[in-house]
């Protein structure tokens, strides 16, 4: 088998990569009668010479590969007919911009398998960037307040931009005295959570978070979706009813929203579920919020102070709750200032591709290697194309794709 690592080519650009030049190395020498090549990148952060430094061939042409792997979105120009290809792909919860990418993959015979669905048999996913974007988002966030507020300056990340360099930036300033609700439980929470323990920040319980007004230091308390919803008619909550029936519930925010100076968004939510801040509640004389890390970037999603989504290069823009209108960042203390960037482990692009590169080597490239004969069940379950026609768990998808 002969395996490409293809250029980013969706803009904005997206750093990472499925390997590092050493996970490339150890799979070659362990699988020695396969082949990986990096097909040749100008914004990759791992730079071709690294890839050439170990032996890697790093080539201009990917059309002799039997299985490409990239990060986002590869572009229809870029695409090769009769491929098999995984990346993320964005396509199976019918997303309107990239309905022109699954019509394409199908025109072109593709064999495409999407990395949000790769799971275990528990039903978890085992290939994520989750963690990095909750640790990036904090970051992002506390270095909007310091900007907001002119109380500090964090740097800029640049393309070689570390975990250990964010954390040594965070420790190096003086921390506000503010309080941050982080919500969710998943791993981008968890994610949020390790970078805010690590700087020293004290974790407080709900009773506490919500019976004061100040603190002496950061602080910061986690409210899982159970805590931010309530059932309309009294009922208690429990998962599966809230999973099975969204619409029964409202939102339950506001008692967080008038003790929260931060907010990180770190939650899952679907459409059918209730909005945590509306316009309305964005403009209450009582909300105390000032600065939104919208990690998971739901646009115009559960908190409608997310308009858009923001860039690397400009991570930050103003809302204002009394127009409901975006406003340059910063412009206003009476706006509250939203961070919306919606690719954030792409600021730690070789701690991430690293991280990542070894979850596929795990449960994709492994078993791959060992038996190119054979797709296991957790590449089955996330192919979504099989020669240009959709697998049978993914059939919902054809009158999108038409």
């Amino acid at each position: 088998m002969k395996i490409g690592l293809i250029k980013e080519t969706k803009t904005p650009i997206d750093n990472r990569v499925a390997l590092t030049p050493s996970q490339t190395k150890m799979l070659m020498e362990c699988f020695p009668d396969s082949e990986i090549v990096a097909e040749s990148s100008d914004v990759r952060a791992y730079t071709d010479d690294e890839y050439k430094s170990l032996g890697i061939q790093v080539v201009n042409d990917l059309s002799d590969c039997d299985v490409l792997f990239g990060i986002k979105e590869a572009t229809i120009d870029s695409i090769i007919p009769n491929k098999h290809y995984f990346f993320f792909g964005h396509i199976a919860k019918m997303q309107e911009y990239n309905r022109p990418l699954i019509k394409a993959m199908l025109n072109k015979k593709i064999t495409f398998s999407d990395y949000e669905y790769l799971v275990d048999g528990d039903g978890k996913r085992v290939c994520a960037f989750g963690w990095w974007a909750g640790v990036v988002g904090v970051y992002y966030t506390l270095r909007g307040y310091g900007l907001k507020y002119r109380l500090y300056e964090l740097p800029k990340p640049d393309l070689r931009f570390t975990i250990k360099q964010l954390l040594d930036s965070l420790k190096s300033i003086e921390l506000p005295k503010v309080k941050v609700l982080v919500t969710g439980a998943g791993r981008v929470s968890q994610g949020a959570q390790y970078v805010l323990n690590e700087i020293g920040a004290n974790k407080i319980d709900e009773n506490e978070y919500l019976s004061i007004d100040n603190v002496n230091a950061l602080a910061y308390c986690v409210a899982d979706v159970n805590r931010l919803v309530k059932r309309k008619d009294g009922k208690d909550f429990t998962w599966s009813d809230f999973s099975n029936n969204a619409t029964e519930y409202e939102s339950d925010f506001i008692k967080f929203a008038k003790k929260t100076d931060v907010l990180i968004s770190a939650h899952f939510w679907a459409p059918d579920a209730p909005v945590y801040l509306g316009e309305d509640d964005l403009r209450r004389d009582d909300l105390r919020i000032k600065m939104i890390g919208d990690v998971t970037c739901d646009i115009m999603g559960s908190i409608k102070s997310t308009v858009r989504s923001s860039t690397h290069d400009k991570p930050y823009f103003d809302y204002n709750p009394v127009t409901g209108k975006e406003e340059e960042a910063f412009s206003s203390d009476n706006n509250i200032t939203v961070m919306a960037v919606d690719t954030c482990p792409n600021a730690l692009a070789l701690d991430a591709s690293e991280y990542f590169g070894d979850m596929l080597i795990e449960h994709v490239f492994k078993p791959m290697l060992n038996d190119a004969s054979k797709c296991n069940s957790v590449v089955e379950n996330a192919t979504i194309i099989r020669d240009g026609k959709l697998t049978p768990h993914y059939q919902y998808l054809e009158d999108f794709a038409k």
